[in-house]
């Protein structure tokens, strides 16, 4: 039986590595082997940020696929916590009841729900923020070079 609640935990604080997909799916699933990829490419582009300073280039193409796997993960967190015990069941308990009490929500399904949306809007935010403003200072160096 698949419980809802540590699906969704799974997500929220081992996403990044495909932890729930190998809970819900089993070891052969393809997008939960694929998941690290942009996970591990991000926190190479932290790893050069820090070394190389922020005048990096391929960092500020790198971190932000961090950001979005950790927010993609909060989301399908949220996903799993709101999602209705019948249609639960149904997904991934199929020979279940439809209201067998592994599609329950708990208050610690409803906790995780809270978390991956303050965590996930804010990663998000931060992401964005990250990615336009070394656009923008990109954009503003190469005006530099051409007015001189």
């Amino acid at each position: 039986m698949k419980n809802k609640t540590l699906a969704a935990w799974l997500a929220f604080l081992g996403g990044p590595l495909g932890l729930h997909r190998f809970y819900l799916h089993g070891p052969g699933d393809m997008l939960g082997w694929l998941l690290p990829v942009p996970t591990a490419l991000g926190l190479y582009g932290v790893q050069r940020l820090q070394q190389l300073g922020v005048d990096d280039q391929l960092s500020w193409l790198l971190v932000p696929l961090l950001g979005i796997t950790i927010a993609a993960c909060a989301l399908t967190a949220i996903v799993y916590g709101l999602m209705a015990p019948e249609q639960w069941n149904a997904r991934f308990n199929p020979g279940a009841a439809p209201d067998d009490p592994a599609g329950r929500t708990w208050w610690l399904t409803v906790f995780v729900v809270a978390t991956s949306l303050l965590v996930g809007a804010g990663v998000l935010m931060a992401t964005i923020a990250f990615g336009f403003e070394h656009f923008w200072q990109y954009q503003l160096e190469e005006a530099r070079k051409i007015s001189q």
